[in-house]
């Protein structure tokens, strides 16, 4: 079920794979030659059940390897630091990622993704300059505070207060909350923190947009403990946290519209790997499969109907790439919410049925393979897992209102 690729060459082990992006079978090639020879062939075993701190080691050594290559922000436009490369060499990427099994660069998605397309089309250039480089250049890892414990999907509700003052001479902004769902916010440098600057307007219009350095004084972070033991998510309570008033992103009150180009990256862009990664473990289920459930009708009926709509929601992924290809900024649109409900309905039908027909042996507990996405094999912890994408960036309850009352024009009920 895989698409066409060509054979393995013989192309010189020290080159980089850009240096072969002109030709794109054979960046795919030099690609393919640089994932064997820098991926550990263990990797998943050695990092089966890890500590949270072997986590971030890895996760922090496998990101050092992407930059090294020029890889981690390949996809940013080449005046802002990336290597501008197309929706095709994009795609050669993460089909090979995933074919190879590759670990996910998983904790520094806020800072490849989200940040970026935050600031590309609402940063000052002092800001892009400082921040887009700290990423490139020092491995800079990013967390997000939208979400609070009575804010949720109806973000904006949240009551995370900014005021602006001026202490010793400094134009400040000091902040006092909490947040919540803050992915790996225990490793963050930094924070993309929404919070309320104007009491007296509608809730979305008081919102502002800061950037917030984990490491200020008054900000103390707790992590989550997830119903599969993991810790991917933090609380984060804020104490008469200082921000400086340059960390402002855009103009005060403005936060709800610029936090929508946030939104878009995380409904939408991030999908891409997860799909890729899916589409992959469809081919691996098809080799398990054989000689075992595949022989029952029943079931394969209902796998196949699945990788339908994998395929469909794959095809969704490419219309909305060449989307984000003609808007320099890297804006979303409706597509997003589309992929991001489709997505997140199938990996749990998808999950729920690999955990059904796997038997009995896959519902004892087995310690999770960290950095792999929600595709590692291990029944039960991707099942768990996989409620996660229904409700990050906005529960699919609230999708789905969304698409009923901002792109068909339904009434509200």
């Amino acid at each position: 079920m895989t698409d066409t690729i060509p054979a393995p060459s013989t192309i010189e082990q020290t080159e980089s794979p850009l240096a072969f992006k002109e030709d794109l079978g054979a960046f795919r090639l030099a690609l393919r030659s640089w994932i064997e020879r820098t991926v550990p062939k263990d990797w998943r075993e050695r990092h089966c059940g890890g500590t949270a701190e072997e986590f971030a080691r890895f996760q922090r050594w496998w990101f050092d390897q992407l930059r090294a290559a020029r890889l981690a922000n390949s996809h940013w436009p080449v005046e802002w630091g990336g290597e501008g490369l197309s929706l095709a060499h994009r795609i050669v990427i993460f089909e090979e990622m995933a074919r190879a099994q590759a670990p996910s660069a998983e904790m520094f998605v806020i800072s490849l993704y989200h940040l970026p397309a935050t600031l590309f089309a609402h940063g000052t250039a002092a800001q892009r300059e400082r921040f887009l480089n700290g990423v490139v250049e020092q491995g800079e890892v990013w967390a997000q505070g939208f979400s609070e414990p009575n804010a949720g999907s109806d973000l904006a509700s949240l009551r995370t207060r900014a005021e602006r003052k001026t202490i010793d001479g400094r134009d400040v902004y000091v902040v006092n909350g909490q947040k919540t769902w803050s992915s790996f916010g225990m490793f963050a440098d930094w924070y993309l923190l929404l919070a309320r600057t104007d009491l007296t307007a509608r809730k979305q219009a008081g919102i502002s947009y800061f950037i917030m350095d984990m490491r200020a004084p008054g900000v103390t972070v707790r992590p989550i403990r997830q119903i599969t033991g993991e810790s991917e998510f933090a609380e984060v309570f804020l104490d008469n946290v200082e921000i400086p008033a340059e960390n402002l992103i855009g103009k005060e009150n403005e936060g709800w519209s610029i936090a929508q180009s946030t939104l878009a990256a995380e409904r939408g862009l991030i999908i891409f790997e997860a799909v890729e990664r899916m589409a992959i473990a469809f081919e691996r289920e098809v080799e398990m499969g054989r000689g075992t459930w595949m022989k029952d009708t029943a079931y394969l009926r209902e796998f196949s109907a699945l990788y339908v709509k994998m395929k469909s929601i794959r095809l969704l992924v490419r219309r909305m790439l060449k989307e984000v290809e003609r808007d320099p900024h890297m804006g979303g649109s409706e597509t997003a919410t589309y992929i991001k409900l489709g997505f997140a309905v199938l990996l749990q039908a998808y999950n729920e049925f690999m955990l059904r027909v796997s038997g009995f042996d896959a519902q004892f507990e087995k310690p999770a393979i960290r950095s792999a996405g929600h595709h590692t094999a291990n029944r039960f912890v991707d099942y768990l897992s996989s409620y996660s994408w229904t409700i990050s960036g906005g529960s699919n309850e609230i999708m789905r209102n969304v698409v009923a009352e901002r792109i068909l024009g339904l009434p509200r009920g």
